[in-house]
């Protein structure tokens, strides 16, 4: 896999530099002090190229003068990200059928900013974390643990008997997310913007919740949902 991009290739050099195979750095690069420097700590090969090879590289991406050979993403098994989730007290994440990189890489950006959260996402009818989903996370990847579950209603089952209460982000029909007290520890499920919630999922939600609007003609970006849900997740959090 690749990384493009100044924010992407400095996260990984700080969180997970071992997973790093190679550096292309663009002949004049303004930050190519820091970057040598931390390749050098951790014995990563870097390689001075013109603009015109790193624009190969990067299939005409901005790249910002940086790409990184890396490892292939690594997944967490979704009972070691249980462990981690209940022992720092974040909150789960499900995504339920969601096939756009450019969201996925959006929702973990959000979720790394915010902090306090876990991913969950479906082998089956979902992305999967590719290089455009981590170049768009701009890093968010290296502070948000993501697992991959074979059947999301098996695994949402396994969090509740954990303790977790389940929410849904729904259309219409669910309770005020702004008015409705959260129960902790929370799981949210996120459904594609074209289907919501499969019904088999949304069965098995303890509460359904939604973001008022006032043109119900329109429908938000589920990226720009997800980080609304979450924001106020993590404002009620806060207060507890």
């Amino acid at each position: 896999m690749r990384l493009y991009g100044k924010n992407p290739v400095f996260e990984r050099l700080k969180y997970n530099p071992r997973s790093i195979k190679k550096i292309y750095l663009q002949v004049g690069l303004s930050d190519a002090g820091y970057v040598y420097k931390k390749a050098k700590k951790w014995n990563i090969p870097i390689y001075a190229v013109p603009k015109t090879k790193i624009a190969k590289l990067a299939r005409n991406l901005n790249t910002q003068g940086l790409v990184a050979d890396v490892d292939a993403y690594e997944y967490l098994s979704y009972e070691d990200l249980l462990e981690q989730t209940l022992k720092k007290k974040h909150a789960l994440v499900f995504l339920d059928g969601l096939n756009d990189p450019q969201n996925l890489g959006a929702i973990i950006r959000s979720l790394a900013c915010l902090g306090g959260f876990s991913l969950v996402l479906p082998s089956h009818d979902s992305v999967n974390i590719t290089e455009s989903v981590l170049h768009v996370a701009c890093g968010g990847d290296n502070y948000v643990g993501i697992a991959k579950v074979a059947n999301l209603g098996q695994a949402i089952e396994q969090s509740k008997k954990k303790g977790f209460w389940i929410a849904g982000a729904v259309v219409k029909d669910g309770n005020n997310i702004f008015n409705e007290k959260l129960n902790f520890p929370l799981g949210i499920v996120i459904g594609s913007e074209q289907k919501g919630i499969r019904d088999a999922i949304r069965r098995r939600l303890d509460f359904p919740i939604t973001i008022p609007m006032s043109n119900h003609r329109l429908a938000m970006n589920v990226a720009h949902a997800t980080a609304i849900f979450c924001y106020e997740v993590i404002r009620q959090k806060s207060r507890a």
